[in-house]
């Protein structure tokens, strides 16, 4: 475990040097166990602003990790038990031109095909997709965060059967709730 967190700590120092004293942290409280993340304000100002505001106005509690293809992402932060849609603020102005990469272990915004089109959902890399970052894929996908505990409980949620419902592929058999979000020491 040791070694896990200094990985990480050095990785999040090789990709810009995201990683700074005092960045915010949240955790969400999933069925499947625990996800502690470290937010980059500095480096995705307006998107971890927006992602906060969805923490602190509790929009994450009760949502489902939707999607889940092994070696590429799980998403999650749009959808309820049932797969409802829930509703979301504005989208956001893409911040994938910030330096950071789609590495194993980071967080970035999911949008549709339309640049600034980010609202609340947001994936977890499983793998190094540099084809999701600024100018490999158009505009890319916004880095905003880094798991920096627990990702053994996403190798878990991504290791779990999937199928199609409601419409949708790729949707976990087991439903993982995030039961909980919540700032660390917050």
């Amino acid at each position: 475990m040791k070694k896990a967190l200094m990985a990480l700590a050095l990785a999040g120092m090789v990709t810009g040097g995201a990683a700074a004293a005092g960045n915010p942290q949240i955790v969400f409280h999933t069925s499947k166990g625990d996800i502690r993340i470290e937010l980059y304000p500095e480096k995705a100002p307006v998107t971890v602003e927006n992602f906060l505001g969805y923490v602190d106005d509790g929009f994450y509690d009760g949502t489902i990790f939707h999607r889940v293809v092994p070696g590429f992402v799980i998403q999650g932060g749009g959808f309820t038990e049932d797969m409802a849609r829930k509703p979301t603020r504005e989208a956001i102005e893409n911040e994938a031109d910030n330096g950071l990469e789609n590495e194993r272990g980071t967080l970035s915004m999911a949008r549709t095909q339309a640049v600034d089109s980010a609202t609340s959902q947001f994936f977890i890399n499983l793998a190094d997709n540099d084809f999701l970052d600024h100018g490999e894929r158009g505009f890319g996908y916004a880095v905003f965060a880094r798991v920096v505990d627990g990702m053994d409980v996403v190798d878990a949620i991504a290791a779990l059967p999937t199928g199609r419902s409601h419409g949708m592929a790729d949707v976990p058999r087991e439903t993982v709730v995030v039961e909980s979000a919540g700032r660390v020491g917050g």
